[in-house]
């Protein structure tokens, strides 16, 4: 199988092509990292790397209740444990670091947080909140060029915090509505000056962030997950759609990233599907290795290595599920069904229950 062979990514050599998907769980209780999230990663240290959930860069960027940050020395600690367990049992760990951008709500976040975005326009729909139940997304603020800059030094900071707690690299979430793509999408940034209008300005913030964050901790060790035509969180399919992603794995590719993660959503209910078209632009545009992700399974991802599309395949729900994942998909065996109903809920129940083959 072509998933279980070895592949080098940055400086380190991976034991197979299997990647654990980054995947909001909500179980950093008051947003710090915890033995049990240390647990549930090394137990999935048999893939080749391990991307975290969303990781927030600074109180600005926790939109949703109990996802954790790596800005507080408390944050800190705790990947550090996180690190140290998935190196002991022989993994590579990359942190995502996840800015919600106007992805969020006051009651999630500390006080004197700011929610901030490219424009001043609104999610629709509601947010979960740990106090109020469901609540109405408020308007966000408008980014000013000071505000810009400095929410890139966080990612910067943030970025130096994730090596220094023993993570391998990071991977800037770029995708599924969240800060960076909220740059990317005319549908949330309608911005007059530098940072809107055309493909060159609306990629600029996220290329400003990579470029800052891979000089500080080394492109080698610095990736980005993309989401071309998702519209979760209200982003949407638009004019020169793939031009936009074209220019932008060109420029990824002069910062000479560690790799571009996409993440196709067609699999899910009322989504559009993401034609192979884009898929191949961005392959052929960006010099350096592709991670394929989206209703992964084990026929489809070695059809996806075999065709050329992408060099590594990242596997969601299926390793949520399945601690043993990459055993299953080695020995063709069953997996277990994901409990959606737990998803986000804090404990260990739907977390680190998950029975093994050998159980």
């Amino acid at each position: 199988m072509k998933l279980l062979k070895s592949v080098k990514l940055g400086p380190y050599q991976l034991k197979n092509r299997i990647v654990m998907a980054p995947m909001t769980r909500s179980r950093a209780i008051n947003n710090n990292p915890n033995d049990s999230m240390a647990h549930h990663y090394a137990m999935r240290a048999d893939a080749g790397l391990l991307i975290t959930e969303g990781v927030a860069p600074s109180p600005n960027g926790l939109g949703y209740p109990r996802i954790p940050g790596v800005f507080s020395q408390d944050q800190m600690n705790g990947w550090k444990k996180v690190a140290s367990a998935v190196h002991e049992a022989g993994g590579h760990i990359f942190m995502q670091l996840m800015h919600t951008g106007r992805v969020s709500h006051p009651d999630n976040m500390a006080e004197g947080s700011k929610i901030l975005a490219p424009s001043a326009i609104g999610h629709s729909g509601q947010m979960y909140t740990d106090t109020k139940g469901m609540q109405p997304f408020p308007t966000p603020k408008e980014m000013t060029l000071e505000e810009i800059i400095s929410t890139q030094e966080e990612y910067v900071q943030a970025a130096r915090n994730a090596i220094e707690c023993g993570s391998d690299g990071i991977e800037l979430h770029g995708a599924n509505g969240y800060l960076i793509d909220q740059f990317l999408n005319p549908a949330s940034n309608q911005r007059v000056d530098s940072y809107g209008g055309s493909i060159e300005n609306r990629c600029r913030f996220a290329l400003e962030v990579a470029s800052k964050v891979a000089e500080a901790i080394g492109h080698e060790k610095t990736g980005i997950r993309l989401s071309p035509y998702g519209v979760f969180n209200d982003m949407i399919v638009y004019e020169n759609l793939e031009e936009t992603y074209k220019y932008l794995a060109i420029e990824m590719s002069h910062l000479n990233l560690c790799f571009i993660h996409t993440v196709d959503h067609s699999a899910m209910p009322g989504t559009p599907e993401v034609p192979d078209s884009v898929k191949n632009i961005i392959k052929k545009s960006f010099e350096g290795p592709v991670i394929a992700c989206g209703g992964m399974d084990r026929t489809k991802a070695e059809a996806v290595l075999s065709s050329g599309q992408a060099d590594l395949i990242a596997f969601g729900v299926p390793f949520l599920a399945n601690p043993d994942l990459v055993k299953r998909l080695k020995l063709n065996l069953p997996l277990n069904q994901a409990d959606m109903g737990t998803f986000f809920t804090p404990g260990e129940k739907g977390y680190n229950d998950y029975p093994l083959v050998d159980d």
